[in-house]
């Protein structure tokens, strides 16, 4: 199984189908929550999903005819809404996650998904794809979905102003490499984003460059804007609806939300090229860190800085490689201390600091950056987990 996403182009009339059945599947979903939340608190019992799909459609539309709009878009997409909130309460009694929250209009990211029922669905061609309920649109980027993938199921969105596809496809791309090189360790960072062990520059810190720096403040400057025109409305005393002032703060909420996306694509760009270089080394195994970013991220300090590296973005994309190219990937528990020990003696300095930038081996005078110490260090390992 393969996942791919890419940008559509669909027409007026698809656009307004595409909203209103993102529009239906928040309802939906907020539904869902408001009304378990209601019967909980009356008769202290939990309505499954199951029992309130049947509950919605044999009941509660029937007779409620204003809520009829609800069936002209597709079943498929309200039934999985539903079963998405009732996935989210299940967490929620096993102690996974926090109480499921409201969907909000202008902040929430809600797929409308599609599974493939009928033969037609799904249809891939090089330059347009068949969706149900909407028929063929076009794709922006051509050629990436591979045409002769057996699609399985799908979804749709919408984000900042651009819509997008995601398909799930049953197609079969492992590469075997005929000779591999040594494994390699990669130590990740915050000063920089990466060092690997086999390559001698590291991988930059991508928030660091001019182009992220610049977004950024145009970013405050936007968010800085959108906050008085919340102020200027709550001082008039208007409803944001049917308002030029409430129309001008979408028009703003669209601005913050382009910007935000330009920054997350880059970050997300940056990503794939250093993973792509990685593994065209054709390292027989990579050994990395098993990082308790979630820990990190309590340091106010480095709680920005660490966010921005996307870790957690990096090690699924390095997973989905080395699975495609029958890399072994290696975890390392998080207390391993790579950076105390010598690579070249195996020596342990216990009193080394986060500000000695370079590590100096007492035993054998070894003198080395301390993230490249680091990288050896887990290329090396002998204690691990592989990942899954």
């Amino acid at each position: 199984m393969r996942a791919y996403k890419t940008e559509i182009k669909p027409t007026k009339e698809q656009k307004q189908k595409i909203h209103k059945t993102i529009g239906t599947c928040r309802f939906i979903y907020n539904f869902y929550l408001g009304h378990n939340k209601e019967i909980y608190e009356k008769e202290k019992r939990f309505v499954s999903g199951y029992d309130f799909s049947k509950w919605i459609n044999n009941e509660f539309i029937p007779n409620n005819p204003k809520y009829s709009w609800i069936k002209e878009v597709g079943s498929k997409a309200i039934k999985q809404s539903i079963m998405n909130a009732d996935k989210a309460f299940n967490r929620f009694f096993k102690k996974q996650s926090k109480f499921p929250r409201f969907k909000k209009k202008s902040k929430s990211d809600v797929k409308a998904y599609f599974p493939k029922n009928n033969k037609g669905d799904w249809t891939v061609e090089r330059h347009r794809m068949k969706i149900p309920t909407l028929g063929f649109v076009r794709l922006k980027e051509k050629g990436y979905i591979p045409t002769n993938a057996r699609v399985i199921s799908g979804s749709f969105s919408m984000k900042a102003g651009r819509y997008y596809v995601s398909v799930l496809c049953d197609i079969d791309k492992s590469i075997k490499h005929d000779s591999y090189t040594e494994g390699i360790g990669i130590d990740l960072g915050v000063k920089v984003f990466a060092i690997v062990s086999n390559i001698d520059k590291p991988f930059k810190n991508i928030n660091k460059t001019k182009e992220v720096k610049n977004l950024e403040k145009k970013l405050k400057r936007e968010q800085r804007r959108l906050s008085r025109k919340y102020e200027s409305l709550k001082k008039q005393k208007k409803k944001k609806e049917g308002t030029a002032a409430g129309e001008n703060i979408q028009k703003q909420i669209v601005k913050v939300q382009k910007l935000h996306q330009r920054i997350s694509n880059i970050r997300e760009n940056y990503l794939n090229q250093v993973v792509n270089i990685i593994v065209k080394q054709k390292p027989s195994y990579i050994t990395i860190e098993d990082l308790n970013v979630r820990g990190m991220m309590k340091n106010r300090h480095l709680s920005k800085a660490i966010a921005g590296q996307n870790f957690h973005s990096f090690r699924r994309k390095l997973e989905d490689k080395c699975r495609l190219n029958s890399i072994e990937l290696r975890l390392v528990d998080r207390f391993f201390p790579s950076s105390k020990i010598c690579s070249r003696c195996g020596s342990i300095k216990k009193d080394l600091k986060l500000s000695d930038r370079e590590y100096i081996c007492g035993d054998c005078g070894c003198v080395i950056d301390r993230d490249k110490n680091a990288s050896y260090n887990l290329a090396s390992a002998k204690t691990y987990r592989t990942s899954q």
